[in-house]
């Protein structure tokens, strides 16, 4: 892990530097306080210059938030074409953050703040970080998100299908938008491959929270083997399904993407975005390459029971914005040798798809989620 060092009262110091997003090492470091000016903060920032803060976290709050105005001042000017206007704007966004996260903060060798009217973040650093040993500096923006998905995870995410709540883990997809929920708590399922046992089993690939393979399980499915890459989204989803008492029926496995052996049904959520991800949390919405994509439909085949199925949960999100076309999405299912028995659609209901100050705000209201069921040739 690298070292940032900066001058504080005349003496050198050092602390260990941390980014979720794997942003480099701050070029030059000041200390700020209540004193510094939002103009001169914001200066300095977009000048490379990372600020470390050691005055009232309140106040910080406020200084972010005065960086934030100041950023969105210049507007990001429309794209020619949809997929034009995603990359502006995601470069637009990478701007701000890249900005935003150059006021810093130092946490404690026991994660603690040690600034006037700090909230006590050490068990939610705790969480994210693991255990503390040494201190450690930190983007403000980034301890925001770490304290926002302690709070996540206390207060869990309602899930109508289940009647309960699935708790998401910092740097874990959170199931706040329910309609894939929906479409894989309604769809039919296809028989068991061994109709005499009648046993009915299941992969849910790249699992995250667990809320999918907790849906199969609640639906009467006997066997789930859950898989995920990321060890977070491994110990966030054992902790559901613990939590809601589907130990007997649902085991947690990885990190990969297929397990070993077959099953009568395979459920994959990947994610739906044709780009590459700069954190944790946007693995589950950018897939760079379609890399899980093409990979969960070119192992399908041979981890499938005779008569299984293959549940595809996709939306059309990248096609309005011009990053993959239809044609292309069926011609990489024909040629993993798989067919469409059929295809489920359910419209968004978060919030995004009303706001019309969303550049992507015509791609978002007209997106459709679809549950496509295949089958091998």
């Amino acid at each position: 892990m690298s070292t940032i060092h900066w001058t504080e009262s005349h003496t050198a110091r050092s602390a260990r530097w941390h980014s979720e997003s794997a942003t480099p090492l701050p070029r030059r470091v000041v200390v700020a306080d209540d004193r510094t000016k939002a103009d001169t903060a914001y200066r300095l920032a977009c000048e490379g210059t990372a600020l470390l803060w050691r005055g009232d976290f309140h106040n910080a709050r406020q200084l972010l938030q005065a960086m934030s105005r100041r950023i969105g001042r210049k507007a990001p000017r429309p794209g020619d074409t949809p997929a034009d206007s995603f990359h502006l704007h995601r470069r637009a966004r990478g701007h701000r953050a890249r900005v935003l996260g150059r006021l810093l903060v130092l946490l404690e060798d026991d994660y603690s703040l040690g600034l006037r009217r700090a909230p006590d973040v050490r068990q939610a650093c705790s969480e994210a970080y693991g255990p503390p040993h040494k201190p450690l500096v930190v983007s403000l923006t980034e301890l925001l998100g770490v304290i926002g998905a302690h709070q996540w995870r206390k207060k869990g995410v309602a899930v109508p299908a289940l009647d309960a709540r699935i708790h998401p883990h910092y740097g874990v997809f959170s199931p706040v938008r329910g309609e894939y929920v929906d479409l894989v708590a309604q769809a039919s399922l296809p028989g068991p491959a061994d109709h005499r046992a009648g046993r009915r089993t299941a992969f849910d690939l790249g699992t995250g929270t667990g809320v999918l393979a907790v849906v199969l399980a609640h639906r009467g499915l006997d066997h789930i083997v859950a898989t995920d890459i990321s060890p977070r989204a491994l110990a966030c989803a054992r902790q559901n399904v613990r939590r809601l008492h589907f130990s007997a029926h649902i085991d947690v496995w990885g990190p990969g993407l297929f397990p070993e052996g077959r099953a009568d049904l395979i459920v994959c959520n990947p994610p739906w975005i044709p780009a590459r991800p700069t954190s944790a949390v946007e693995q589950g919405v950018y897939d760079p390459d379609s890399n899980m994509l093409h990979s969960f439909l070119n192992g399908l085949t041979a981890h499938l029971e005779p008569g299984g199925e293959g549940w595809l949960i996709l939306s059309d999100l990248a096609e309005r914005l011009g990053l993959r076309t239809r044609r292309e999405l069926l011609a990489v299912i024909e040629a993993a040798g798989l067919h469409v028995l059929d295809r489920v659609d359910a419209r968004p209901r978060h919030p995004r798809t009303r706001d019309t100050t969303d550049p992507l705000h015509a791609a978002r209201a007209a997106e459709i989620t679809s549950l496509w069921r295949l089958t091998g040739n």
